[in-house]
């Protein structure tokens, strides 16, 4: 079984794929994908996946209501209220993950990033 680190993701509107990049770097900066949640898509998620070069997981806002990430009064209720960018890590690592980067936010707050380790089963 091979393990893998997920860098899970979440940003608020006019966020920058350089916030991105910051967030990223501050949670260590390696990771063998990221994710966030599939109505996020679009080309800051793709600009972001490219620049790391890394494959984009795409997850269901159901998925990640379901993952013990930390509350967050300011992500929205079809994510559960929870952290997104450690939902999504926690859920693109698969069963069994953990986090080991909790949710760092970029220098200018409109970006997140978090890690976690799993086999993606």
């Amino acid at each position: 079984m091979t393990r893998l680190t997920v860098a899970g993701f979440g940003y608020r509107e006019g966020a920058s794929l350089a916030a991105l990049q910051d967030a990223f770097a501050r949670a260590g900066g390696k990771a063998d994908a990221v994710a966030t949640a599939c109505d996020k898509d679009g080309p800051l998620a793709q600009a972001f996946a490219a620049a790391v070069g890394v494959p984009l997981l795409l997850v269901r806002p159901d998925e990640i209501a379901q993952q013990a990430a930390a509350p967050s009064a300011h992500v929205p209720a079809r994510y559960g209220r929870r952290s997104l960018a450690e939902a999504a890590a926690l859920a693109g690592a698969g069963r069994g993950s953990v986090l080991t980067a909790p949710r760092i936010t970029s220098a200018d707050r409109t970006a997140t990033v978090a890690l976690a380790e799993g086999s993606n089963e």
